[in-house]
């Protein structure tokens, strides 16, 4: 079992590296390779001294030697090629194994991100969000070289040199892999113990920065508005400050550990060369073997010096993926379960049979033993005050949540055992507010039906009341609409999301409220454009102004989770002292006083 942090998470060493280990296994081939030929040349390079002292022993000898200094150097330049193809044939094997590997993760993020629940995106900012994976991404590929191209030959490296060094003097071997140990497990230490809390703390308020920069430039309409950009700039220099603070602390704490890991090397270097020049002044060394020593050591110190590096890198990637692979823990809100089949739809009837339900937070359920049937093509208006559950309706009918008991069923099936994008192609929407993709009017309203002509987007433009104004625009169904459709106006973006919901022809549609903020015009367009679209279809209206209900078959009004009255809307509204009465009474008060004024 994973060992847990403070948090109750996995711990981020082991959660991060086991995260990119199932990922290599993916590409066995591709792993074995890299690490192969990493392998092959860093034993090349392994042996280069051991030559360079034979080299030194054959030139000292005089010229004698000459075949031996000739053979030595050859196998120096041999030894120096498979080196330089074993580097150039890894990172070869490194880029594709690496890229494969960088995009899988940033498209399974993507989907599990587009399956998590409804509160999970209410509750994170979208900026931070594509930090975390971006961040997490470019540190993969950090990891990814630092692994396979810097630990795996420095491993290798202190091994052999250790080994080659105790065939010699086995004192000489002692002292390196004592040095050796010290120094690795002080610079594995100081990164985990004094480096990464700090870095970890810096990736958090650097994930705050991003999701402070994404809240600004996303609502700068509101921003201009009201003038605060200066309170904005504020705002961001208050984070700014506080991000600035903590990275300084991380970066401090990386270069005292650097200090620290110099330190030990000075020794180490110091150590080796007084060892070996005493074994020459015994007699027990040649000027080759000093030679020999001497280039190892220079081989090893610089495998050391870059192995404090490799392992600060090691931490700093690790931190930038803790956030990412966190994410990959995080189990679906409302996952398929095991074996859902797709939905078919024909009637249409919806009915909540002894459903109770409440939000995760709350401790009282807003629906308790609900039970409610909506026949197929039967319009329904919902009504009520803000909170009484009319928004939750809707929201269970898409299985955006989980009941707690009881069960929700379209034509008998229960929501709950089929996939839910087949549910939700079964249900077309016409938001209060609509979001449109910064992608052309064309895509957009294609959205619910990807594979529609062009002729087919036009005719559901033509049915929603939009094709005129779009082919007045310059560049007509190719235009593109802006992020979340800020360049349309509201009218606009009403009827090309109505526009959407008449092409996806789903037997099941809702609809919030889609002309309450809309002047009279649009609304006429909007509400024309609405009764053509509830033809046919099994409607759920969600009612502010109740003006938009009085047409429907029937009218529940919601209290508290309850249906407390349901009728057409003649008949209630002659139901003395009824809530639905009342509601209508206070809008028209409410109405009159505005047109006194």
């Amino acid at each position: 079992m994973s060992r847990l942090d403070s948090t109750g998470r996995r711990e981020p060493f082991r959660a991060v590296l086991g995260f990119t280990f199932n990922h290599w296994a993916r590409q066995p081939g591709q792993v074995a390779w890299v690490s192969g030929v990493t392998i092959a040349g860093t034993l090349a390079e392994l042996f280069t001294p051991l030559y360079a002292g034979r080299l030194v022993d054959a030139v000292a000898s005089g010229t004698g030697a000459a075949d031996a200094a000739l053979w030595a150097l050859g196998a120096m330049m041999v030894l120096a090629a498979i080196t330089v193809l074993g580097r150039h044939f890894a990172y070869v094997g490194l880029t594709t194994m690496t890229l494969r590997t960088m995009s899988d993760v940033a498209q399974e993020s993507f989907a599990r991100l587009q399956r998590f629940s409804t509160d999970w995106h209410a509750n994170n900012f979208a900026g931070s969000t594509v930090r975390k994976i971006t961040r997490g991404m470019w540190a993969l590929d950090l990891l990814t070289d630092t692994i396979l191209i810097a630990l795996l030959p420095s491993l290798v490296i202190l091994l052999g040199m250790t080994v080659l060094l105790a065939w010699h003097w086995p004192v000489m071997g002692l002292v390196v892999a004592v040095g050796a140990f010290v120094y690795i497990g002080l610079t594995l230490g100081l990164s985990l113990r004094f480096v990464a809390p700090a870095a970890r703390l810096g990736n958090a308020w650097d994930t705050r920065l991003g999701g402070s920069l994404a809240d600004a430039i996303t609502c700068n309409p509101v921003v201009k508005a009201y003038g605060a950009e200066a309170r904005e700039d504020r705002r961001l220099a208050t984070v700014m400050a506080k991000w600035s603070l903590r990275t300084r602390r991380a970066w401090l704490r990386g270069t005292w550990s650097g200090t620290g890991q110099l330190v030990v090397l000075l020794a180490l270097r110091a150590a080796v060369i007084g060892l070996v020049i005493w074994l020459w002044l015994k007699g027990q060394a040649s000027a080759g073997d000093v030679a020999f020593v001497l280039t190892a050591y220079a081989v090893v110190h610089g495998y050391l010096r870059d192995v404090g590096q490799h392992v600060h890198n090691l931490q700093r990637s690790v931190n930038d993926m803790e956030e990412l692979v966190a994410m990959h823990d995080l189990p679906y809100g409302v996952p398929d379960r095991t074996g859902a089949v797709a939905m078919g739809v024909t009637a249409g009837e919806i009915a909540f049979e002894n459903v109770t339900f409440h939000y995760g937070s709350h401790h009282e359920p807003l629906y308790r033993d609900f039970s409610l049937t909506i026949q197929g093509g039967e319009k329904v208006g919902l009504v009520g005050r803000s909170g009484s559950g009319k928004t939750t309706f809707v929201k269970l009918v898409q299985r955006l949540y989980d009941l707690t008991a009881g069960r929700i069923a379209i034509d008998g099936q229960d929501i709950a055992e089929v996939t839910q994008e087949s549910l939700r192609r079964q249900i077309a929407i016409v938001q209060q507010e609509p979001v449109l993709f910064h992608r052309s009017l064309a895509e957009n309203i294609a959205y619910g039906r990807p594979g529609a002509s062009l002729a087919q987007i036009e005719q559901a433009a033509m049915l929603a009341n939009a094709h005129d104004f779009i082919v007045r625009l310059p560049k007509g169904y190719a235009t593109m609409v802006g992020e979340r459709g800020v360049k349309l106006s509201g009218g606009e973006r009403q009827r090309v999301a109505i526009a959407r919901a008449f092409l996806a022809d789903a037997p099941v549609l809702i609809l919030d409220e889609a002309t309450s903020s809309l002047d009279s015009e649009s609304e006429a367009l909007i509400q024309e454009a609405m009764e053509r679209l509830m033809e046919g279809r099994t409607t759920i209206v969600i009612a502010h102004r109740l003006s938009t209900v009085r047409a429907m078959d029937r009218i529940l009004v919601f209290d508290r989770g309850r249906v407390v009255e349901e009728g057409p809307h003649e008949a209630l509204l002659g139901v003395e002292g009824g809530a639905y009465r009342a509601l209508f009474e206070k809008q028209v008060s409410e109405l009159a006083k505005g047109l006194a004024v």
